[in-house]
């Protein structure tokens, strides 16, 4: 995974979190369809077969608008990358003129005073 182009692991991820989802919700249908088969009035069983269908109708909504959004982002991210891409190639590399080496400065020797001492005595 560490050589994949991050659109495609977004994708990934977010069908892993549909999945979850999807059975999440169909774990809380079935809890809410077997209230309903336990119940004992009419309008119980209704109010339980109602709120099953309504949270399957929710966890749909959800994932299928969690699966839009990562396509978005993983189209924008490849969209981006394409760009980069095509203009780091279409910029050529510019030459430079050659370098000119500076002149180098000389600096003056400064003589130590022993020395300098030394050289006036020699002098002399």
């Amino acid at each position: 995974m560490a050589d994949a182009d991050l659109d495609v692991v977004i994708r990934q991820l977010a069908r892993q979190l549909h999945g979850g989802l999807m059975a999440r919700a169909k774990e809380r249908r079935d809890k809410f369809s077997a209230l309903a088969a336990k119940a004992k009035g009419k309008d119980v069983r209704d109010r339980y077969k109602a709120m099953a269908r309504t949270t399957m109708e929710q966890a749909t909504a959800a994932a299928r608008r969690l699966q839009i959004s990562a396509d978005n982002v993983a189209d924008s991210y490849a969209r981006s990358m394409r760009l980069a891409a095509a203009e780091a190639a279409a910029q050529k590399p510019e030459k430079k003129p050659p370098v000119q080496e500076k002149p180098v400065k000389e600096k003056p020797v400064k003589e130590k005073p022993a020395k300098a001492a030394k050289a006036k005595k020699k002098a002399k």
